[in-house]
């Protein structure tokens, strides 16, 4: 995968003189009145998951940077395809954003009809991920990640992954997780991040495929193996990356912000640099980083290209997904 870094600050801004130049004065004009109005920030989620935290984490800066409200609204269902399905519905005025998650977007219509397809969803800005976490209670027998890749190597079947539901990052990474070791899992939707690792402190299941703010959260109480950085998480020293433990995987849940087909060029170049402006915050990167995210920049001209690259690093897990 590439990496991604904070190298890409600083290009929207030049991409957006460039742009407006081309497009003349009313389009100037617009792009500079931008938002005239309250913000409705559509999360696909319960709240109190990760995309509506970080969507909470952005509110104020919003707010400081526009001079306009920004009102948070939960749409939850079918993993997020509820919402996401509905996007293009709304007017195209840039007035109604849209939480969106890689590789959910790209997972969920290779499965089956969930309404949208992957094109369908217009993304202006990818502004962090929540890395991939392996997660287990606090006195599991498995101390190290191979302690779980031998049982679940030993006796295919028998070690319980849980997860964020079907077609999701997390069950996506449990198969990434199997084909990169060999290990046999059976992974275990649940209806969030949260209630799956309820199981795991109630000793329902041996796992979660979960992601390091899980991890975060739940402190001395869990057992983090292994997390899916290119460097340790600064909120959980102790875990290891998948890379230190000779598994080349970096990634987890991409969140970005999307808006209905339809939206002006100009006021999708915009909000993608308001978006990018909260990133380069260091107050907003000191809330990410004790959280447990990992703070990414993908500019409105980048996210094509991210995509399509996220969907060929996707492809070979999707398909075992499929013939399972």
């Amino acid at each position: 995968m590439k990496n991604i870094t904070r190298r890409h600050f600083g290009k929207g801004a030049l991409g957006l003189g460039l742009t407006a130049a081309a497009l003349g004065a009313p389009s100037i004009l617009r792009a500079n009145t931008y938002p005239s109005r309250a913000i409705n920030y559509i999360i696909p989620f319960n709240p109190g998951g990760e995309s509506d935290v970080t969507a909470r984490f952005q509110q104020p800066f919003f707010e400081e940077i526009t001079g306009q409200s920004v009102v948070i609204q939960s749409k939850p269902g079918a993993g997020g395809a509820t919402a996401w399905a509905q996007l293009n519905g709304f007017d195209p005025d840039g007035h109604t954003i849209m939480n969106t998650i890689v590789p959910h977007t790209v997972l969920q219509p290779a499965m089956k009809d969930v309404g949208y397809q992957t094109a369908d969803i217009n993304n202006v800005f990818f502004f962090h991920y929540t890395p991939d976490a392996i997660v287990v209670k606090a006195d599991s027998p498995y101390q190290t990640l191979q302690d779980l890749i031998d049982d679940a190597s030993a006796n295919p079947g028998t070690v319980t992954f849980g997860g964020s539901g079907t077609n999701t990052a997390n069950h996506l990474a449990s198969q990434i997780f199997m084909d990169m070791t060999g290990a046999i899992t059976t992974y275990i939707p649940f209806r969030g991040s949260a209630p799956a690792m309820t199981a795991v402190l109630g000793g329902q299941i041996a796992a979660a495929m979960s992601y390091t703010t899980q991890g975060v959260k739940a402190g001395e109480r869990v057992r983090t193996l292994a997390v899916a950085t290119n460097e340790r998480v600064a909120a959980l020293p102790d875990a290891p990356t998948f890379k230190e433990l000779g598994y080349d995987h970096v990634g987890g849940a991409y969140r970005g912000v999307a808006v209905p087909a339809g939206t002006p060029q100009d006021i999708q170049q915009r909000l993608s640099d308001i978006l990018q402006q909260i990133n380069a915050n260091p107050d907003f990167q000191a809330q990410m980083t004790a959280a447990g995210y990992e703070v990414i920049d993908v500019p409105l001209g980048d996210v094509p290209g991210f995509i399509e690259e996220r969907r060929a690093a996707y492809a070979p897990a999707i398909e075992r997904l499929k013939s399972a």
